[in-house]
C-alpha cells in the first residue's frame, strides 16, 4: 500500500471510528427515553409490518449489539436483545428502519433488488480483494499492473455495493420516520430523538461510501501511472 493510500485509508477509519462512538453514544442516550405508548421494539415491527400488510415476515431477536438487519432470504427482520425487548425511543427507531427494509422488499424496492444480486459477487471478492490489490500493487511497481487492473475491477464491484447501499439506507429510514410519525407511535416529543438517531446510522454508511470511493480512485491513479511508465 503506497503512503498516500495508506494516509486516506488512516484519516477515514479515524473519521468512521468518531461516527461510530456518536452513534453508540446516541443509541445508549436514547435507549433511555422510555416510550410514551410501553411497546417494545417486537411489538413495534409487527404492527409496522401488518400495517403495510406484510404477514410472510417474522420478527426475531438475534445476539449482538446494534445487529440489527433485515434478511430478505429468510424473510426475517432480527433485532438485537436491546431492540427486541426494548422500551424506549431507540428501539423504536430501529426496529422502525428494519422493517422499512421488509417493506422495501415488498414492494420489490430496485436499489435493494440490486443490492442483494451484489451480495454472493461482494463476499467472494471481499475474501481476495486485499490480497489481489497488495501483489497488484507490487507488481505494478515493478512495471506490471496487470493484476492491480484486476485488483481495482474486483474493488469496483464493492464501492458499487457500497454506493447502493446508500439509497436503500436512506429509504428505509425515510419510511419508518414517515410511519412512526402518522402511526403516532412516537410522540412529538419522541419523534425528533428517533429521527436524529437515524441520522447518526446513516452518517456512517455515507462515511463508509465516501473512504471506498476515494480509495478506489488512488488505486486507480496508480494503475495510470504505472501504465504510462511502461
Amino acid at each position: 500500500m503506497t503512503p498516500g493510500i495508506l494516509i486516506v485509508s488512516l484519516l477515514f477509519l479515524g473519521i468512521s471510528f468518531i461516527v461510530s462512538m456518536v452513534l453508540k453514544s446516541k443509541f445508549t442516550k436514547y435507549s433511555k427515553v422510555p416510550l410514551s405508548n410501553g411497546m417494545s421494539g417486537r411489538e413495534i415491527a409487527e404492527k409496522m409490518l401488518r400495517e403495510n400488510g406484510i404477514y410472510d415476515v417474522k420478527v426475531t431477536s438475534v445476539n449482538g449489539f446494534l445487529s440489527d438487519h433485515y434478511n430478505p432470504a429468510t424473510k426475517t427482520v432480527n433485532l438485537s436483545p436491546e431492540v427486541y425487548e426494548g422500551r424506549s425511543v431507540a428501539a423504536a427507531a430501529v426496529a422502525a428502519h428494519e422493517c422499512g427494509h421488509a417493506v422495501q422488499h415488498a414492494q420489490a424496492y430496485q436499489p435493494l433488488k440490486l443490492r442483494s444480486r451484489l451480495v454472493p459477487v461482494v463476499q467472494v471478492s471481499s475474501n481476495l480483494i486485499n490480497l489481489v490489490l497488495l501483489v497488484g500493487v507490487i507488481m505494478a511497481a515493478s512495471g506490471n499492473p496487470a493484476v492491480l487492473l484486476v485488483g481495482i475491477v474486483m474493488m469496483s464491484v464493492t464501492v458499487l455495493f457500497t454506493l447502493i447501499t446508500l439509497p436503500v439506507e436512506f429509504d428505509a429510514s425515510n419510511r419508518a420516520l414517515a410511519w412512526l410519525n402518522h402511526s403516532n407511535v412516537t410522540s412529538a416529543q419522541e419523534y425528533p430523538k428517533a429521527r436524529d438517531a437515524l441520522k447518526w446510522a446513516a452518517t456512517t454508511y455515507v462515511v463508509a461510501a465516501l473512504a471506498a470511493v476515494v480509495q478506489l480512485i488512488q488505486y486507480i491513479m496508480l494503475y495510470m501511472g504505472a501504465r504510462d511508465r511502461n
